[in-house]
């Protein structure tokens, strides 16, 4: 090319192009020069470049050089520069030499290829033109240059998501769980896109793909795992990691079951919290089953508890009484006493007041518990738990049995159940009528054998007689015609559990034994019990309930049974039913429930749309925890020991034990403290509380009370008009009825004790104790001790001259010079003589006085009955000394009660030297007074006439 260059310049000389002078210069210039830069630069039409990522340099194929026809000659063949064309290009073009052309392109500021990765546009050279100043210069062509930027791995890979979640059905292989995505910001192919996904935590059943997809490699299982948590990272082609792993949880569910859910197995019941929701989020999943309706019955079994509910509570006594039913009640399964002891050998089941008969057991009713002729109308009722009868040919199994004692073996009336029939049979005296009677009434009932409690009433209206069973009633299907008994003289034994066979065996014996359990078997002669005493009898304290039946809705169908165990609900609203559902409460209205389990079980009957299988509900079996409620003290509290005169337990109305008892319960309640920031223990405070009592004792210590000279008595009408009951034996005293604690303390102080022949007694001892909930609470033993203040005897004569000596006054008549001096003298009587005569009469009359105020007020003191109700000060007065003075207000009627033994000895002595008007004076003066009485027996107008020697006392 040089050489091509050179060849240039001779042929320019040639044609004259030279220096020149004077005005024609410039033109030759311009000629020479228009003749010497004839030729445009040249350049390839089009290049190719690449610049990588924050770097100036761009490679360009071909390389940039221009060439110029016009070389060698100077500036006309020269390249003097680059343009580029194009707006804002971050490029420019440098000459790097002129002669030869080359230049260089380059960037001006970074490159960044996120923000473009290509750049097209238009460059042309430019030669030197003719001179230094580049005038006249020539452009090559257009050249189009096309520059790639090339990428840098600048940027690490993100996930779009920081978490994933899924949940999976347990037992399932899944191709794609879920999809993860990360992405990246560099702008190539090859740093931009991710190549690969891995699970970073070890140990997990998951893989994931290329592509982001999640899989598990095994079957998951709920009941091992609920939940798995794995972390994940992303690789761009570059292998470069991502900055941040992402979380992906996977939830296990089971499979789709259809049932309840959201419910708890335990539910806690503490006692006085009224209605408590069962299932208050308990909800239905039928796994998108097509339902069109739904049934639930809700049971809570309570036939493993006592008698098929907690009713042991109360004797049947007790509960007739509260119940409403008429008096006469005879309770032939009584619990075992001294006083009802035919029920000691047998069996007890759960408690005192249910006996087991295992087949092998029967009791005999005492003679004059039941009347030996019943009447056309009574009552037998009785609780029942029974199976099917044991063996192949069913015996006859006796629940209660009246038949002969001797000689015979004739049934008068008796209740059995043979093959799951209960059988009534009563057989009526022949009364001269010669026909046929009603004698046998069956019901076949599958309740007789389903091993449950049922409560069965037998009401009986000669020739009607009619089965209550649970409050329902029940007509005999067969009743069997006899002919009458012929009367006899042969005595009756009444059995419960067995029936007694006296005649046609050798040796009389129990037959037809009962297998079973009864309680509560009663007989009211001559009454029969009505229909809501039956119904309150059987009814159970504790019961299913139903919170805001208004809010129910139209859609839901509910019933009860009687005894609300059982509840049954209808709907056709899978949502109406789950919020009639969460209304089911458990209710228990005793103050005192028994703790322990009862069981709840929920069964649902579905039916489907057009489906002739429809979706089973599986049953929900839970229970109801009842704590245990707070266990009350019953103290029993008064006084404790008195003295009384000897004459007050002889007398009608006896003296009164227990005038101010009191009957206090309370219970332990824990104090929170009152300053929070302390930890000390929570105090505990005795907080009083109100409850029935069902019987309180009063025992007799020492030795059983002797009939023939004392008792202990109680008016029938302090009973009566407080509805309680009481049994009176040489024992001791038992009131009982369900009453409340002041009933009792009304009743407990009208105990009045009686001894005809005091003489030899000292003291007696007595000891109380009640009892609420026939025995589960009791009070402390409440003792009391009273003692007789006997009068000491003296002779006579001592007596009386001890009364008269002591007036000091009166000494000197009995001088013997006064007295011979007396009977010598003349007849008329000298001045001494008369005085001592009207001393000595004067005293007489005075001592007189004075013995019939005593009398008067001994009287007074032994018919006061209602004074020892007040709380008194019962005087310990073994070291008192008390002295009379007979001058001392004669007009005073009475005295106190605190007599001395010796005050005593003189009143008995006055008085047997009283004359009997003077009696007959006394008599008529006392009953005045006794009628005017008030209640505590005391006069207005009596003082106190004892004058208290109290150096002695001990305080």
């Amino acid at each position: 090319m040089l050489t091509g260059r050179l060849c240039w310049v001779p042929l320019l000389l040639a044609l004259g192009v030279g220096s020149g002078s004077g005005g024609g210069e410039s033109g030759r210039r311009r000629l020479l020069a228009a003749k010497v830069n004839k030729h445009k630069p040249w350049i390839e039409t089009s290049y190719h470049g690449v610049i990588t990522e924050n770097n100036d340099t761009v490679i360009l194929d071909p390389p940039l050089v221009a060439l110029d026809k016009d070389a060698p000659v100077p500036f006309a063949g020269e390249i003097c520069a680059f343009k580029i064309h194009g707006q804002e290009l971050p490029f420019e073009a440098v000459v790097l030499n002129k002669t030869s052309g080359e230049g260089r392109l380059r960037a001006k500021s970074p490159i960044d290829c996120e923000l473009q990765k290509e750049y097209t546009f238009i460059i042309q050279a430019y030669d030197c033109g003719t001179g230094p100043r580049e005038t006249a210069w020539k452009k090559s062509h257009k050249a189009v240059v096309h520059i790639q930027v090339k990428d840098v791995n600048e940027f690490a890979p993100t996930f779009k998501e920081p978490a994933y979640k899924a949940i999976v059905t347990e037992g399932k292989i899944y191709d794609s769980i879920l999809q993860v995505e990360a992405i990246d910001e560099d702008c190539s192919p090859q740093y931009s896109q991710i190549c690969n996904y891995e699970i970073v935590t070890t140990d997990v059943p998951f893989a994931i793909d290329r592509n982001g997809n999640v899989r598990n490699t095994e079957k998951l299982s709920y009941d091992k795992q609920h939940q798995y948590e794995i972390l994940v990272t992303a690789y761009d082609c570059g292998q470069k990691p991502a900055a941040q792993d992402t979380l992906v949880q996977v939830d296990v569910k089971p499979v789709c079951k259809p049932g309840w859910q959201d419910w708890t197995k335990r539910i806690e019941y503490q006692p006085g919290s009224g209605s408590v929701p069962l299932f208050p989020s308990i909800h239905l999943e039928t796994c998108d089953g097509a339902v069109s309706s739904i049934q639930i019955t809700t049971e809570l079994q309570t036939n493993y508890i006592g008698k098929g509910c907690d009713r042991e509570t109360y004797s049947e006594k007790s509960l007739q009484k509260l119940c409403g039913a008429s008096s006469g009640i005879i309770d032939l399964l009584p619990s075992p006493s001294a006083a009802t002891n035919w029920t000691i050998g047998l069996l007890v089941d759960s408690s005192e007041m249910i006996f087991k008969f295992d087949g092998r057991q029967g009791a005999k009713i005492p003679d004059g518990v039941v009347p030996k002729n019943l009447t056309d109308q009574f009552t037998i009722t009785m609780w029942m738990k029974h199976g099917p009868s044991p063996g192949v040919r069913a015996e006859k199994e006796t629940i209660l049995c009246n038949s002969d004692k001797t000689e015979m073996n004739r049934h008068h009336y008796a209740l059995y159940v043979h093959n799951c029939r209960l059988v009534f049979l009563l057989r009526k005296d022949f009364d001269q009528a010669d026909t046929f009677r009603p004698a046998e009434f069956h019901w076949k009932l599958d309740q007789i054998c389903d091993k449950e409690w049922h409560y069965y009433v037998i009401n009986v209206e000669f020739p009607v007689v009619t089965l209550y069973m649970d409050g329902a009633t029940y007509e005999p299907y067969l009743v069997t015609n006899d002919w009458p008994i012929h009367p006899s003289h042969i005595a009756m034994q009444l059995t419960v559990g067995a029936c007694w066979q006296g005649g046609e065996v050798t040796k009389p014996r129990f037959a037809q034994f009962f297998h079973g359990s009864l309680a509560s078997l009663t007989i009211r002669p001559g009454k029969m019990d009505s229909q809501k005493v039956i119904s309150c009898l059987q009814a159970c304290k504790e019961g299913l309930d139903i919170n805001s039946l208004e809010s129910l809705g139209q859609g839901i169908k509910y019933h009860f049974n009687p005894s609300q165990s059982v509840l049954v609900m209808e709907g056709d609203d899978i949502g109406n039913i789950n919020r009639a559902l969460q209304k089911v409460s458990y209710i228990n209205s005793r103050q005192f429930p028994t703790a322990g389990v009862r069981r709840l079980k929920v069964s649902s009957k579905v039916q489907c749309f057009g489906e002739d299988v429809c979706i089973s509900i599986p049953d929900i079996d839970a229970y109801v925890m009842v704590l245990q409620a707070v266990e009350p003290q019953i103290t029993l509290h008064g006084t404790d020991r008195f003295w009384r005169p000897a004459a007050q337990f002889e007398s009608a109305r006896g003296v009164i034990l227990f005038p101010d008892i009191k009957i206090v319960s309370t219970f332990t309640k824990a104090e929170a403290p009152s300053d929070l920031k302390t930890t000390a223990p929570k105090s505990a405070v005795l907080e009083e509380m109100l409850h029935n009592l069902d019987f309180c004792d009063i025992l007799v210590l020492g030795g059983d009370l002797d009939p023939r000279q004392e008792c202990l008595e109680l008016n029938h009408s302090e009973l009566h008009q407080r509805h309680l009951d009481a049994t009176n034996s040489t024992a001791g005293y038992s009131i009982y009825g369900v009453g409340s604690m002041s009933r009792y303390e009304q009743v407990l102080r009208h105990i009045r004790y009686r001894n005809w022949h005091p003489a030899a007694l000292e003291s007696r001892h007595f000891r109380i104790k009640c009892s609420e909930l026939n025995g589960r609470y009791t009070s402390n033993e409440f003792n009391l001790e009273v003692s007789v203040l006997h009068e000491v005897r003296v002779p006579d004569s001592e007596h009386v001259n001890h009364l008269i000596a002591q007036p000091p006054f009166l000494q000197s008549v009995h001088h013997p010079e006064s007295q011979t001096s007396i009977q010598h003298s003349s007849a008329v009587p000298s001045i001494a003589t008369v005085v001592i005569i009207i001393s000595v009469c004067m005293l007489v009359f005075v001592v007189a006085m004075g013995v019939y105020r005593v009398r008067i007020a001994h009287q007074h003191f032994i018919q006061e009955t209602e004074a020892a109700k007040e709380a008194e000060m019962d005087w310990d007065d073994s070291a008192l000394t008390i002295t009379v003075n007979p001058m001392e207000k004669h007009g005073a009627p009475g005295r106190g009660e605190e007599e001395t033994e010796e005050e005593e000895e003189e009143e008995a002595e006055e008085d047997s030297s009283s004359s009997s008007e003077s009696e007959g004076s006394e008599e008529e003066e006392e009953e005045e007074e006794g009628a005017g009485r008030g209640r505590h027996g005391q006069s207005g107008a009596r003082q106190a006439q004892l004058e208290w020697d109290d150096s002695t006392l001990p305080y």
